[in-house]
Order: structure tokens, then C-alpha cells, then sequence
């Protein structure tokens, strides 16, 4: 868990309405690498920790036969049924709503665990320890995340790049320079050093592996919008009563970097660690 921070149910509140459309996809293929990798052919049980909307879950539905996802945001759970409900899995999936540490909550042994950028929020020694008697032997634990440090320009698309660094600077301006997150501020950053927590618990790995991206991706200044706020450093509830403030000065933001109102950018490449239960004990 972060430095000098404590969880709390306002973490993600009210980003849930705009994750699906704010968030950008994980990288095509990501099922299908990670189906040959582990062998995956649709017997196992999958369980997504900290799932939000089943982004993950609901993207790897067709490689288990049951699929499993925890997160202590309501709102993102109810998204996860009706998406699961559209996808027609609605079947074998099923969403639980607690926190991470809370786990084994009686869910029996999954075949494959995975964490879809939301680790770093969680008690990691006490969480990684109990996941990993949750998996089966032999099993896999998953860290699923956009590939960091990657150049992504839109040069030779159609559309102006997102003005990101402008985004940034305009929700410092409103919230201050120190990040947000829920109650309080991430004074030193999320942590790092999973790979010693892992050991730790008795992982073996990683393998890393990595799904490229690079699809030109159309985006509209409200899809923008929607990725801000679905951010849990600048989650709507932050704002107060000077969210409508805020909505209008990053719509002028927003129009200024492109009057059509459309913005292009590159679907950033997908990496995976995949750390494994050891067979054996």
C-alpha cells in the first residue's frame, strides 16, 4: 500500500460511469498470448483482483470456465454485470464486492489470478501470500498493465495528440500540486519492488511478456473527459462544488487543441508478468 496513504471507499468514487468509455483497451491479442502461454483452454477458473468494470475478467471470459471478480467499488461491480450481460458470459462470471485483503472469502483454488493495474492499492505482502494458496499448483499470478515508458506520438494520423501535459496541469490547478487519492494524497507515489513482495510470498518469476499495441484509436473530447474523471486522482467526487468549473475550463482546454473536437492517438502496447505457484511444494 502506498507510503503514508490509507484506502478508503472514496478511492474510485463515482469513476465508474467513466471507465469503459475513458479507459483506453488493453492491446488486441492480449487473450490469445496469454491463452498459448499458460494453456489456457477454457476449464480453468479465473480470479480478477481489484476487477472494476471486468475489463480484464470480462476480456478472458472465453479462456475459463469460470470467472471470478473482486473489487470493493459497487458502482464498478454493477458495470461488470450489465457488460457481462452483453457479452453474453453472464453465465460463468461472478462479482463480489470486498477488498482485496479480505480474500480467500471461501472462493476455493483458481487456476489463474490476475491484477489489471491495481496491486500497487492493496496490502501487497498480505494479499500476494493469501493469493497464492489460493492458487492451484502450478498456477499463475498476472500483473496486467499499459507498457510504461513507451513513445506514443500521433504523427501521420488524422487528428491532434490528446494535450495530456495540458490535462495534467489543469487538474493540479484545480486540486493542487500533490496527487489525489480518495481521502488523501500519494505524498511518494505508489510503490515499487513487487518483485520482492513475490518472492517474498514465494513466487517464482517473472516471465515477462509483452503484447504490442500501436492501432491508430479515434478519440472524441468526451471520451477525454471520461478518462479524466474515471482516474482516481481526479475521480468526479474530488472536485466538489467546483466540478462544473472544472468540466468548462477542460472543454476550452480541449477546444483549443482541436477545434473538429476529435483527437488521435496509439493504443499503447499491453505488458504482462507472469509469476507462477511452483508445482511442487
Amino acid at each position: 500500500m502506498p507510503e503514508g496513504w490509507e484506502w478508503d471507499e472514496t478511492l474510485f468514487l463515482g469513476s465508474a460511469r467513466y471507465y469503459r468509455r475513458g479507459r483506453l483497451p488493453y492491446a488486441p491479442g492480449l487473450a490469445d498470448v496469454l491463452a498459448r502461454e499458460l494453456g489456457l483452454d477454457g476449464r480453468g477458473r479465473l480470479l480478477d483482483v481489484g476487477c472494476g468494470p471486468g475489463t480484464v475478467a470480462l476480456g478472458l471470459a472465453d479462456l475459463f470456465a469460470d470467472v471470478v471478480g473482486v473489487d470493493p467499488d459497487g458502482a464498478m461491480l454493477t458495470e461488470a454485470r450489465c457488460q457481462s450481460v452483453a457479452a453474453d458470459v453472464s453465465d460463468r462470471t461472478r462479482w463480489i464486492q470486498a477488498r482485496a485483503e479480505e480474500l480467500p472469502l471461501d472462493l476455493g483454488t483458481f487456476t489463474v489470478v490476475t491484477f489489471g493495474q491495481s496491486f500497487h492499492w492493496m496490502d501487497r505482502d498480505k494479499v500476494a501470500a493469501t493469493v497464492r494458496a489460493m492458487l492451484a499448483p502450478g498456477g499463475a499470478f498476472l500483473q496486467i498493465a499499459d507498457l510504461k515508458n513507451e513513445r506514443r506520438t500521433a504523427r501521420g494520423l488524422p487528428y491532434p495528440a490528446v494535450p495530456y501535459d495540458g490535462v495534467d496541469a489543469l487538474v493540479r490547478e484545480h486540486l493542487g500540486p500533490e496527487r489525489r487519492a480518495g481521502q488523501g494524497v500519494l505524498r511518494h507515489g505508489t510503490p515499487g519492488d513487487e518483485t520482492a513482495v513475490l518472492a517474498r510470498a514465494g513466487f517464482v518469476g517473472p516471465r515477462r511478456l509483452v503484447v504490442p499495441g500501436g492501432e491508430a484509436l479515434k478519440r472524441t473530447g468526451d471520451d477525454v473527459a471520461a478518462w479524466v474523471f474515471s482516474l482516481s486522482s481526479s475521480a468526479p467526487h474530488l472536485f466538489g462544488d467546483r466540478r462544473d468549473a472544472f468540466a468548462a475550463d477542460l472543454d476550452r482546454l480541449l477546444e483549443n487543441a482541436s477545434p473538429s473536437g476529435r483527437f488521435s492517438e496509439r493504443q499503447p502496447s499491453t505488458e504482462v508478468l507472469v509469476w507462477r505457484k511452483p508445482p511442487h511444494p
